[in-house]
Order: C-alpha cells, then structure tokens, then sequence
C-alpha cells in the first residue's frame, strides 16, 4: 500500500489555528499509538519547506512515528511560531524536533516558554541551525552552564556559535555502543558545513565531524569537531539528541542521516532498544 498524507478538516481547522499542520498515518490496531512528533521548521538560510517533508517521510518511514509540522515561511532570522506563545504548547508531543534558524529572537519569555516545555519532560531533537536559534546574552564567548548566557546551550549540551564553509564532512562514530550509533557506519557527506565546539557543556558526543578547508594563504588544514550528541537537560534530566549536520536537502534526504535522526527521535522518547532497533510496537508499519 502506498503511503499517502491524509488531512481531516477538524485537525486542519485547529492546526491552522495553532500554526501547526499534520502528517498522518493510518492507525494499526496491532501497535501501540505512534509517537506524536512536532516538526518546528522555519526561519533564516535553508529549505525549510522541503526539508520538513523530506524529514516527516523518512521518519513515519522508519518507525511508528506521527509527525505534525509548525512551519513558517519566514526567512529571516527574526522567525517565530504562534504556538510557542501558549503556555502548554507542547503537552501533545510525545517529542519536539527543533529545526528552525531564528538567530535573532532573543525575548526572554518567549525563549523561557520554550523551554520550560523541555524542563518538564519534553523530548527534544535539535538539528542544525537550532544549535545557533534563541541566542540570549554574550554567545560569542564560552559560556558558563546555569548562567543566563547558556540558557539555550544548557538544553543542547554544547555551545556552537559559527560554521566553516561548505565541503564534504567525513563523519566517524566515536561512540559505536550507544543505542542511536549501533551498527551505523561512518559516511562523508556532500559539501556541508561544519559547525565549530566553542564549549562542550554536558553533551555526550556520539560522533565527530572532519572537513578539510583552505586557508588563506592557499594551503589547507583539516578541522575537526563533535557533530552528533546526546544530553540530558533540566531537573528532569530530559532526554534530548543533537546532530550540527543538515544543512542541503541531499544530505536530510540521505538514508544515513535519516537513520541517525530517526534513532535520536526514538532514543529520546525511551523507544529505541540498546540493539538500535525500535522497541516492541513502534517499528515500522508496514507499506
């Protein structure tokens, strides 16, 4: 069967309400209910509208996932989301994926409010340009985790503040025996970019990323950083995934990533078993 994208207008009708739209599956009695996920894409320098349904499709294709979109078409970097507004934004999500580039939005309560959902218990996965998103106080300078300047640092597990140009990212699994990395194998990207380890905070990496890039002078150097992790954020110790990697749409739509992405989503909600297989009832459904 194939998979198709059904819209029913009572969920249409409140998503547009809320900003959100909705990518759904059809139910399988036989499996438990699927991990509601909440896609957030938007904002400055990327293909955000392709993206978040290349990203939907991989995961609902791995695993027995529901992926719901918030989604702006603002590009800028001053991008914001009507349901972040709302005190319970997130009390429907089983996990939140952080997608969106908004550099600029530094408002305290709003910033808070997001995070206050991730204090509570929240599962987040944060991919790419949201390691650089919500960047309240100095984020040029290492930061001190519990001080004001780390507020959005503090729920990555690290402090990234700038990237390198775009060339191929030979990826090496530095942690093979975690769950998300199992039996995963190292890969080179096409042309993408780097991001730069200003501090590692209390993220556990996963992998490492190694570009090679010119300088000035003509000679070349290699760069090497951390770009997949794991952290546990807040008096809850939730669960949240990271990777810097995802910048073009033939690296999101690449099996390897998509995998990667998929088990962090998985790892974060408690439903990846320590093999790197989805537990029992949220494999994939069958097409």
């Amino acid at each position: 069967m194939k998979r198709r994208l059904f819209y029913f207008t009572s969920v249409a009708a409140l998503a547009l309400s809320l900003g959100v739209t909705t990518l759904l599956r059809a139910a399988d009695p036989a499996k438990p209910k699927a991990l509601r996920v909440l896609l957030v894409t938007g904002g400055c320098c990327h293909d955000y509208a392709k993206q978040r349904l290349i990203l939907a499709e991989g995961l609902s294709s791995r695993a027995n996932i529901e992926v719901e979109f918030a989604h702006t078409d603002d590009k800028s970097t001053k991008a914001s989301f009507d349901i972040y507004n709302k005190a319970d934004w997130a009390k429907n999500y089983d996990v939140v994926i952080h997608d969106e580039c908004s550099a600029d939005v530094k408002q305290q309560p709003y910033v808070d409010n997001i995070l206050n959902a991730h204090k509570d218990g929240v599962p987040a996965v944060n991919l790419h340009c949201a390691m650089h998103s919500y960047r309240v106080g100095n984020f040029r300078d290492p930061v001190q985790s519990g001080s004001p300047d780390a507020l959005w640092f503090d729920l990555i597990g690290l402090q990234s503040n700038g990237h390198g140009p775009q060339e191929p990212v030979a990826i090496t699994f530095t942690d093979k025996e975690h769950p998300i990395t199992k039996g995963l194998g190292d890969w080179t990207t096409i042309k993408e970019e780097l991001y730069n380890n200003i501090k590692i905070l209390t993220a556990h990496p996963l992998a490492s990323g190694k570009q090679t890039v010119k300088n000035k002078d003509g000679t070349t150097k290699d760069v090497e950083t951390v770009v997949a992790w794991t952290n546990e954020y807040g008096p809850k110790k939730t669960r949240t995934f990271s990777t810097t990697i995802g910048h073009n749409n033939e690296t999101v739509g690449d099996a390897r990533y998509l995998d990667l992405v998929t088990r962090g989503v998985l790892w974060s909600a408690g439903k990846l078993g320590d093999d790197g297989k989805p537990v029992a009832g949220y494999e994939a459904t069958q097409k």
